[in-house]
This record gives C-alpha cells, structure tokens and sequence, in this order.
C-alpha cells in the first residue's frame, strides 16, 4: 500500500471518529431525537453497514465476536449518547479519548507493565488535565454528562482490550455489532415512554452508524494494515481535536482557555506514554 493511500485512509478513519461526537452532538442539540433512539438506530446502522462490507469483502460469513464485548460496544454507545445531552463535542471527545487510553494503560499496569521516565511524567500530566478539566467552576463542564462520557471511555477501553488478538478485526466489529442490537432493543424498549423521533436526527443516528462508524472502522482497520504502530497512536490523538474544530465551525461552541489546557495536557501526556521514543539510527 502506498503512503499517499495510507495517509488518505487514516485521515478519513479520524474525520469519521471525530464525526461520531459532531454527529451525536448536533442531534441532540439541535433536533428532538432522543439519546436512547439515536443509541439503537446507531448501533442497527451500524451492524447492517457492517454486515455488508464483510459480505462484500468475502471470506468467512459466521458471525464473530462475543455477548461481552458485545454489552462493551452497547455501555459505550448508550452512555456516549446520554452524555452528549449536557457536553460540547470538544468536551466529550476529549473526556472520551482520555478515559479510553487511561484504562488501556491502566489495565498494562495491572498487569505488571511499567512506565518510565517520561512515561511516568506523561501519565501524571494526563491525568492532571482531567482532574483540571472536572474541577468545579464556571467552566467546568456538567459533572453528569461528564461522567457518562467517562464511562463510554472505560467501556470503549475495555472493548479495545477485549478485541486484541481476537482474530479478523473487522467480522468480530461486525458481529459485536450485531448483537448489540439486542441490548439497544432492551435500552430502547425500557425507555419508550421517552422516545422522540425526529426525522433530521435519525438521518443523524444513521450517518454516525453507518457512515462514522461502519465505514470509519472498515477504513481504519484497512489503512492499520500499512500504518507503522509507532504512527497509529499518533493519529488517534487528532480525533479530539479534529472535534473540537469541527464544533468550534459547524456547531458555533466556544472553547474555553480551561479546554485548551486541559487539552494540552491530557493530549501530550498520553503522547509520551503510547508513542514510542525515536532511536538515532533505527
């Protein structure tokens, strides 16, 4: 694969994740849709854009992955909807993307890894920003939507964890997928007293399903196939900022001098745990 096609499908994959919180937040600001519906018609977008690739792309049909990683994938879509009632999409994508790398280097922890020198600084200063982030004041974002978002993270972070070495990535998203339309069902069908459709927020929940999600994840796994693993990280790290612009362009949200510390250094903290040091010569 040549790296201009690599450049081009990882920029797309980050555009399509970041599109996920514009997406999210602009439906429930701006259209009646409720958090529960935009969850289901998701996730039902979701597998079916999905099911289909895998279909298109050939190889094995049956259905991969597994009813926990399956309830994963739901906990983060459910709680990534609720918290976008209250949170900016800068907010939450950074919330998002902290809690997801703060549980995977978590669970390395636990598991006898260690972090040194700069590792250590980075996960302090990490950490730091999001205490910084939450801290009362007037500009600290809603401490529920906030803790939502950090549970979508936790529940992403355990997903990911779950999905390493688990065989073909793309059918096992496929098949999570579609079993986590049985727990949309449930969450949809415990909440319809409160549903609330409207038709620019589905079309909404189906572009985020579909089109971010599906397709995002179909171009992700294909442009991992030609991304060096000390490029992958780097890359994922644009997803909040790509998010917080677009809400700065598209949803006219202001971004406050607290975000943007916060950013940095959550941001950069993460960076020098995950990206690896650059060796003269190698």
């Amino acid at each position: 694969m040549s790296p201009q096609r690599v450049f081009i499908l990882t920029l797309f994959a980050m555009l399509a994740f970041a599109g996920n919180s514009l997406l999210c937040r602009v439906a429930l600001k701006h259209t009646t849709i409720d958090p529960a519906s935009f969850t289901s018609i998701r996730i039902v977008s979701g597998a079916l854009m999905l099911w289909l690739i895998v279909r298109l792309r050939g190889g094995p049909r049956d259905l991969a992955g597994s009813w926990w990683s399956a309830f994963a994938l739901f906990v983060y879509a459910a709680a990534f909807s609720f918290s976008y009632v209250s949170l900016t999409a800068a907010t939450g994508a950074l919330l998002l993307f902290g809690a997801v790398q703060a549980t995977m280097i978590g669970y390395g922890l636990w598991m006898g890894e260690r972090l040194h020198g700069r590792q250590t600084f980075g996960f302090a200063l990490a950490v730091g920003g999001l205490v910084g982030l939450l801290l009362p004041g007037l500009a600290a974002p809603p401490l529920q939507g906030s803790a939502l978002m950090i549970a979508a993270g936790m529940a992403w972070g355990v997903y990911t964890l779950r999905a390493k070495g688990s065989g073909d990535p793309l059918r096992v998203t496929a098949g999570n997928f579609m079993r986590g339309v049985a727990f949309a069902a449930v969450l949809s069908a415990a909440l319809l007293p409160f549903a609330s459709l409207d038709l620019r927020g589905v079309g909404y929940a189906v572009a985020s399903g579909a089109l971010a999600s599906g397709v995002g994840y179909a171009v992700w796994y294909t442009a991992l196939a030609g991304l060096k693993v000390t490029s992958a990280a780097p890359a994922q790290l644009s997803v909040p900022v790509i998010a917080a612009a677009g809400g700065v362009v598209l949803l006219d949200e202001l971004v406050t001098w607290r975000l943007v510390a916060a950013s940095v250094a959550i941001l950069s903290g993460i960076a020098l745990v995950v990206v690896p040091r650059q060796r003269n010569g190698r």
